[in-house]
């Protein structure tokens, strides 16, 4: 069916990281002491494989250069299947932290690692915990100059631990005279204002008819693609829980992870997945280009 005359195709997402390197252990967890911590990434990734493959649906895996650099074997295994492997960056460090030559650095090393363990050119990419922003307009600029596509990194929503309100609900051209597409995590309308729809934590603490009206929203009345993410710790009630961690961050984290891969079969099944690139080739050609001043 062509994706332009059909249901919506909604994007379908993974931010491949291990429990200890999400920025809510930021300043609990050492980046120096990861590699004696339990990780359980693999586990993980081999269960949201089998689900996806049990619904047919392809989607893309922004992974950690730190993460396919010591799993190859598992990265081989996603782009086997069919997925898109796109970047997440080296360690999970916020994109406001780097700077413009750190940053450059950082995404070149993950892409390189990326595309040497699984064979597949890298055009996608999303920031750790979606922090470009109002403060790194040159991100997108070294994304281009880079030769991405497409990157996958704006919440346009506010939120305490990132966002950027003004920027566009959906798809649009950041770079002036470059054809680099950005595609924002989706956001619902409510009595005017925005709510965060674009699954994470939102999916997994709120009712799973809340994701299904937000997705029906903006299929059906924006007539857009809604994007979707999750982290593959999201389905895991077993993972270490550091006592070290902050209440707030505790219960952000931990809550309801014993329900989420039900509901996650539940959202596969019920509407239409594919893959980062396919979306942004359909949104690349109804979003006008930036010429150049």
């Amino acid at each position: 069916m062509n994706a332009l005359s059909g249901p919506v195709l909604n994007g379908l997402s993974v931010d491949v990281e291990d429990w200890f390197q999400v920025g809510a252990f930021e300043t609990v967890i050492d980046r120096k002491d990861w590699d004696g911590l339990d990780c359980r990434v693999e586990r993980n990734c081999a269960e949201i494989l089998a689900l996806f493959g049990a619904a047919n649906v392809k989607g893309t895996f922004f992974t950690l250069g730190w993460v396919a650099q010591r799993y190859p074997a598992m990265m081989r295994q996603i782009a086997d299947a069919g997925h898109e492997i796109a970047s997440h960056g080296w360690d999970h460090a916020r994109v406001f932290t780097l700077g413009r030559d750190a940053f450059a650095a950082d995404i070149e090393r993950a892409r390189k690692v990326l595309e040497d363990t699984t064979g597949q050119r890298v055009t996608g990419y999303r920031a750790p915990s979606f922090s470009i922003d109002s403060r790194t307009p040159w991100a997108h600029e070294v994304l281009a100059e880079q030769g991405y596509a497409y990157s996958s990194s704006v919440a346009p929503i506010v939120h305490d631990h990132y966002g950027w309100r003004e920027a566009p609900r959906f798809a649009f051209r950041p770079v002036e005279g470059s054809d680099f597409i950005e595609i924002p995590v989706t956001t619902a309308e409510v009595a005017g204002r925005r709510m965060a729809a674009g699954g994470g934590g939102f999916f997994r603490l709120l009712p799973y008819s809340v994701s299904r009206w937000a997705i029906r929203q903006v299929n059906l009345r924006d007539q857009r693609p809604a994007v979707f993410y999750f982290h593959p710790w999201e389905i895991d009630p077993d993972q270490p829980r550091p006592a070290s961690a902050p209440l707030k961050s505790r219960l952000r984290h931990y809550t309801n992870l014993d329900v989420m891969a039900a509901k996650l079969s539940r959202l596969v099944h019920e509407f239409r997945w594919g893959r980062m690139d396919e979306v942004a080739a359909i949104e690349a050609a109804r979003t006008p280009a930036r010429l150049a001043a």
